[in-house]
């Protein structure tokens, strides 16, 4: 049976990606919300949405349809707005009696989740989060091998994610660690989710390198001693990488077998979506270990020395820009 769904944060990037999911996955999108009005994509996929650009006028719709008939009631609200406004965003799906799918980060601060468990048993709903690297064939292949084995000791994993951005990054909300949650919250906290989900729980972490732009560290699991790097920066991206004229690497190296990943990326939020609407999303308690290990990465001090780091730091630590709270700089 089709379901009804609302979009908030319609303009941004990674939109398309929910509006092709809630069509492919045969379901109806009733209305978007963006203060933004650059959202003509949406013709390709639900053109008689309705949309507004003001989310009180958004919340009045939502509100109207939760008090009409069954049938126009909105099932799912999916959230692709900033991370620091997806716990609002949340909020407002749960008040409306409906579902939440939301991008990851799922909030920033931990302690948020808390409440969030709270509002889900208040309301009836589920919040679901999109952890699509869960769902790669190549990486369900390595997590039955893991578990499958039983090593003496921890397995050598070495984490490379390097994706471009340009000089807006600087001046966007996203270069803001109070909005963002910054590189380790902005674009690792899947990768993350992902090193848990495969490697079990943390017993120690490490932080090597931090700036606006790179993060580096080391961290123990349960199974695995991971060496991880992310970057923003297109000077990090591997030559082959460049040559190519691609614009993202990401990498995976377990045991000294490199598990190249950058494929493939396409329609993973479509299979989200349909393990979400069969019941078996990933839901508040999957997400919060990854939240929680990000959030200590970030109030961690930065190790004087970087033996056993990511090869990549001793690369790059010595021209980076160092972290400051508020990465944006004024406009020329």
């Amino acid at each position: 049976m089709s379901k009804n769904f609302a979009l908030i944060g319609a303009a941004g990037y990674i939109a398309p990606k929910h509006l092709q999911a809630i069509r492919d996955t045969g379901n109806t999108l009733l209305a978007a919300v963006d203060p933004h009005d650059n959202v003509g994509h949406m013709d390709r996929y639900f053109p008689e949405a309705r949309f507004f650009t003001e989310i009180e006028r958004f919340d009045r719709f939502v509100e109207k349809c939760r008090r009409g008939p069954e049938e126009g009631r909105i099932d799912y609200m999916s959230i692709c707005t900033p991370n620091y406004l997806h716990d609002a965003h949340v909020r407002l799906a749960l008040r409306a009696k409906a579902h939440a799918i939301c991008e990851k980060p799922l909030v920033i601060s931990p302690w948020n989740l808390d409440a969030l468990e709270e509002l889900e048993a208040e309301h009836g709903r589920r919040v679901f989060n999109v952890l699509q690297l869960r769902l790669i064939p190549t990486l369900l292949e390595l997590k039955q091998k893991i578990a499958a084995e039983s090593p003496r000791e921890r397995a050598d994993v070495l984490l490379t994610y390097v994706t471009r951005r340009g000089r807006w990054y600087d001046v966007s909300w996203k270069s803001q660690i109070e909005k963002s949650g910054g590189v380790a919250m902005n674009i690792g906290i899947h990768f993350f989710d992902l090193l848990m989900w495969l490697f079990g729980d943390v017993e120690k972490s490490k932080v090597h390198l931090r700036t606006s732009r790179r993060m580096a560290g080391q961290v123990e699991l349960q199974k695995a001693r991971v060496r991880w790097f992310l970057s923003t920066d297109a000077t990090d991206l591997p030559e082959q990488t460049q040559a190519a004229g691609k614009t993202a690497f990401r990498s995976l190296t377990y045991n000294g077998q490199e598990l190249e990943f950058s494929e493939g990326f396409t329609d993973l939020h479509t299979h989200v979506y349909r393990e979400i609407l069969a019941g078996r999303g990933a839901g508040i308690s999957d997400a919060r270990a990854a939240i929680e290990l990000v959030h200590n990465i970030n109030h961690s001090e930065v190790e004087s020395h970087v033996f056993g780091a990511h090869p990549l730091v001793t690369q790059t630590s010595t021209t980076a820009t160092p972290f400051t709270r508020h990465t944006g700089h004024k406009a020329a």
